[in-house]
């Protein structure tokens, strides 16, 4: 079963863009009207989802660096530093993982990209 993304505010929208020409489920969190959330509440809100968390603010880093030393629930995260020339990249590869991967895969997890 694919994964369902949910991008916050930080992420570059041609890349959210590149996703759904790709026929990716993702969502934002403008979309969402939660950009305004702080870290642990969007990451609970994106767990409601059932969606993936992805992320280029490193800060976010943080909350999910600290629910993972707690074993606190989440449905996982990726993480791609903010680079302009990422953006093809960085959309191959959410492309992969979405469609390869299973929700559970990424539970309690924090991926990096690129891969």
């Amino acid at each position: 079963m694919p994964i369902k993304l949910y991008a916050d505010h930080n992420v570059d929208f041609a890349i959210v863009k590149g996703l759904r020409l790709r026929n990716i489920d993702i969502v934002t969190t403008l979309e969402d009207e939660t950009n305004r959330l702080n870290d642990s509440d969007l990451l609970d809100r994106a767990g409601k989802l059932k969606r993936v968390l992805f992320t280029q603010d490193k800060d976010f880093l943080s909350e999910t660096i600290k629910r993972k030393r707690s074993e606190e629930y989440f449905c996982g995260v990726i993480f791609g530093k903010q680079k302009k020339a990422f953006i093809g990249r960085y959309t191959e590869d959410l492309e992969y993982l979405a469609k390869t991967g299973n929700p559970e895969d990424f539970e309690n997890r924090l991926y990096y990209l690129p891969l």
